[in-house]
């Protein structure tokens, strides 16, 4: 009785062993990329019009120490504020903030 229940688990452990798991693939036609390298600084005035105007609507006591440019005319903005906290955030041509 012992060596049947002993070849029925090593049989069902054999079976298992060699099972198939279908993973899925990820579909790279799907999949969003976006770039954060390749920010040059550029002049805080050569910053759009739309873009100055979103800092001082959001960040109303913020002052841009830096500002960098990549080629989709995103831009990375270095702030601080009169508390003497700083940060860093990224927005579009528009005014419209990114996250990255």
């Amino acid at each position: 009785m012992k060596n049947l229940v002993l070849a029925t688990v090593l049989s069902f452990v054999g079976f298992t062993a060699f099972a198939n798991v279908d993973t899925p693939e990820l579909d790279e036609d799907k999949a969003t990329v976006i770039t954060v390298g390749d920010f040059e600084e550029i002049s805080v005035s050569d910053l759009p019009e739309a873009v100055t105007s979103a800092v001082a609507q959001n960040y109303p006591t913020a002052t841009v120490d830096k500002a960098y440019k990549n080629d989709q005319d995103q831009y990375k903005l270095e702030l601080s504020l009169e508390d003497g906290t700083k940060g860093t955030v990224y927005a579009d041509a528009e005014g419209n903030w990114i996250e990255m």
